[in-house]
């Protein structure tokens, strides 16, 4: 009798468990974080912030337009260092050495375009994205119950060939938000690696929650803290902002 019972009490917890679907966790994802209403009401986030760098605290500013303008801006002993810096069209960083800005190539270009899609969440309007989901079940995560989900993007280009864009996302089973983020590395030094960024200490901004703290790296290596000093929502920033240097020069010459 005792054996029926247990069998009977672990065919409910798995009922439970795989009631569950991804686009359900999604929608709780949204409702606890404030509401879809509220998400679409957002034209844009300015996040300040600082990022240890063996052990010295570096300011950062991130700014993300929902036309696709975004760039981060880094101060480093006095010195304002654009990165990532993107109008629409035009992707630019300034280089560290020489200081001067420099455009990125079109590949990168065009990989930034779908990446801009995913303002101001990459579950904001997934479907209407051409972005499918997948449960892939559940995973404890250092004593954590967690909801593994699979978010696949429209393919990037490497090299000149289409290549899967993927990330697996790990959601608190408890709260619905998401603490890690596991994407595989398609280019540069770490091409193969699978990057991980670890989330946690969610705090409210104008009646919506997001991240506070943040960690970047490598799965099963170091990590890179972030913590966010300020969350502004709807900021006005300058379009010419985003604007590579000379074009901005043309412009004044004209």
């Amino acid at each position: 009798m005792k054996k029926i019972l247990l069998l009977a009490i672990a065919i409910v917890a798995s009922i439970s468990v795989n009631s569950q679907t991804a686009e359900e966790i999604i929608a709780n994802y949204f409702e606890n974080t404030g509401g879809i209403e509220n998400w679409a009401k957002i034209e844009g986030i300015k996040m300040s912030a600082k990022v240890n760098q063996g052990g010295m605290e570096i300011p950062l500013e991130i700014t993300q337009l929902k036309n696709g303008n975004q760039m981060t801006v880094i101060n480093f002993q006095g010195i304002e260092i654009k990165q990532g810096v993107f109008d629409g069209e035009v992707l630019w960083s300034t280089n560290f050495q020489t200081q001067k800005a420099e455009k990125s190539d079109q590949e990168s270009t065009d990989n930034m375009k779908l990446e801009a899609q995913d303002f101001p969440d990459a579950f904001y309007n997934y479907k209407e994205k051409g972005y499918t989901l997948e449960l892939l079940g559940k995973e404890d995560l250092e004593g954590t119950e967690t909801f593994k989900i699979k978010l696949t993007k429209k393919p990037m280009t490497v090299d000149g060939k289409e290549v899967e864009n993927s990330s697996i996302y790990f959601f608190d089973a408890e709260n619905f938000v998401p603490i890690v983020v596991h994407s595989e590395i398609r280019m540069g030094p770490g091409k193969g690696m699978v990057s991980e960024i670890k989330f946690s200490d969610y705090q409210e901004v104008d009646g919506l929650y997001f991240p506070f703290s943040m960690t970047q790296g490598v799965k099963d290596g170091g990590g890179q803290p972030i913590t966010m000093d300020k969350i502004e929502l709807n900021p006005t920033v300058d379009p010419s902002a985003f604007k590579f240097p000379e074009e901005i020069t043309d412009g004044e010459n004209k």
